[in-house]
């Protein structure tokens, strides 16, 4: 009898209703080179709405299984492939896993390269909580950014699954942080549970945000900015920019502000949001000595051979097991998308499968 899986599928990118749940035959064996795994956790991330609402620039044409995490056993391994070393894992494994789109899924055969065994004591949850949000803190604090001891980091929705991996990095090197959030109770949270000081978490306030970024500096005792981590953009973008100290970086990996509440896009939050996006001018940066950075987390499928270090300077920087923040069964997968989309959580949403 043939192998069979289940998974959540959208025909067409739009509408978060479209997606469907489906059941597959799978192949009878994995092909060359890939890990076949019983799926137990999968990661929920920004990207996986943008997807589904087709508003993200790597979303598959047609018809895709949305998702870019999970962790799981593996059941079966594929013969090698032509050029690569080894399976980093065996059959029986507990591994967490990356992959371009298809991880709403309870079986998955991935790439052995984007597969990592997990440490003993994290739960599948943590693990499918892990690889999205620390590679995109990784790269965007310590490649890109290059941060170091003493930076004055500014990082907005500090209590999500990368702004929460992104703090313990950014603690492991010595930065003074200023964190953001966009609820009072996220706050809280910062404070009473990652130790941040009250005069250093903000909850964003579009009015006025200039203001508050100057008072948490002096809280901290900067004089300015060495480096700002943005998945929000929108308003923030500007007053956080022009408060770089010289060598300052803006890394900016997301567009939170521009994020629909509905189960399809709002067309005039879009517009607007377009319209009013900030620009700058490459002339004066030059004269400030300032520097803007962006990237999407995608291009690492292109640079797999760089992954095994930056999971090993993850391993030293953050070893810290992820914060899950809600559990949805894998039967309502859809639902774990509009609780992200909500914004009222904290650390990460995982779909369970098992």
């Amino acid at each position: 009898m043939a192998e069979r899986r289940e998974v959540w599928r959208i025909r067409r990118a739009g509408a978060l209703d479209r997606l469907r749940r489906e059941v597959e035959e799978l192949p009878p064996v994995p092909g060359p080179g890939d890990a076949r795994l019983r799926v137990g956790a999968i990661g929920v991330n920004f990207a996986d709405v943008f997807a589904c609402l087709g508003l993200y620039s790597a979303t598959p044409r047609g018809a895709f299984v949305p998702g870019l995490e999970c962790a799981g056993v593996v059941e079966a391994l594929g013969p090698p492939r032509e050029g690569v070393a080894a399976a980093p894992v065996a059959i029986g494994d507990r591994v967490m896993a990356v992959t371009r789109f298809g991880a709403y899924a309870t079986r998955l055969d991935v790439d052995v390269r984007l597969v990592r065994r997990l440490p003993d004591a994290w739960s599948l949850a943590e693990g499918a909580a892990r690889p999205v949000q620390a590679l995109t803190a990784w790269y965007a604090a310590i490649s890109l950014g290059a941060v170091s001891s003493g930076d004055a980091v500014l990082v907005h929705s500090a209590a999500g699954g990368v702004g929460l991996q992104a703090l313990e990095l950014l603690a492991s090197v010595g930065a003074r942080t200023i964190a953001t959030v966009g609820h009072r109770e996220k706050r809280d949270f910062l404070v009473r549970e990652r130790g941040l000081s009250p005069d250093a978490v903000l909850v964003r306030d579009r009015r006025r945000f200039g203001a508050q970024l100057d008072a948490a500096l002096e809280a901290v005792g900067a004089d300015g900015l060495d480096l700002v981590l943005d998945a929000v953009l929108g308003p923030f973008f500007r007053p956080a920019f022009e408060r770089l100290r010289p060598e300052g970086r803006h890394v900016v990996f997301g567009a939170a502000d521009f994020m629909s509440r509905g189960d399809r896009p709002s067309l005039a939050r879009l517009a607007a949001g377009w319209l009013a996006r900030p620009r700058v001018d490459p002339l004066a940066m030059i004269s400030q000595n300032r520097a803007l950075l962006a990237f999407n987390l995608i291009w690492l499928f292109h640079a797999i051979d760089r992954l095994p270090g930056a999971y090993a300077e993850l391993e030293r920087l953050a070893p810290t097991a992820p914060h899950v923040g809600a559990r949805v069964p894998f039967e309502r997968a859809p639902d774990a998308l509009r609780l992200i989309q909500g914004g009222g959580t904290t650390g990460k949403v995982v779909i369970d499968v098992e």
